[in-house]
């Protein structure tokens, strides 16, 4: 979804061009779709857990039922860091475990170059980066692949 800064209404949820389109051909090429996300928000006092859960349900709700299968995330602040937090890969190690994803097998795909070092770290097969924060390049964020579009992502996903 588009970057707002801390999210917290379902209202600011605008899903980024092509995903709601794209992300089921990855599902039916069986992938699982699993969310991970830091929500410094909370630990900070901007909003709730529960406001949180609302803005998930408004993006569930636009990418169509059965799309996510699952949503991980960290409520630590930078200051109070843990290994939960990307771009530590407590979270990946997590949804692989209670989800018996293959992490060699799975890719990480976001926006910062957090999301980028976490798949890494996790020993993800390859780390993509697409949106508005992915302009960092691949030798700074060590993304295997910087796409323009959410297109080139799954493209690269599937092997095209």
């Amino acid at each position: 979804m588009k970057d707002v800064g801390y999210c917290s209404k379902p209202a600011d949820v605008k899903i980024l061009e092509g995903v709601c389109r794209l992300l089921p051909k990855l599902k039916a090429a069986g992938f699982k779709i699993v969310i991970i996300t830091n929500q410094s928000g909370i630990g900070r006092g901007y909003f709730t857990e529960e406001e949180f859960w609302s803005v998930q349900r408004e993006l569930e709700k636009q990418l169509g039922p059965g799309i996510i299968d699952a949503t991980y995330f960290c409520a630590d602040t930078p200051q109070n860091n843990s290994d939960r937090r990307k771009p530590n890969p407590g979270m990946l190690l997590e949804a692989a475990k209670d989800l018996g994803i293959d992490l060699g097998q799975s890719y990480m795909v976001g926006d910062k170059p957090s999301d980028a070092e976490a798949g890494i770290r996790a020993g993800v097969r390859a780390t993509i980066l697409f949106g508005t924060n992915a302009a960092s390049g691949p030798m700074e964020s060590g993304a295997t692949l910087i796409a323009k579009d959410f297109s080139e992502v799954v493209d690269f996903i599937l092997g095209r």
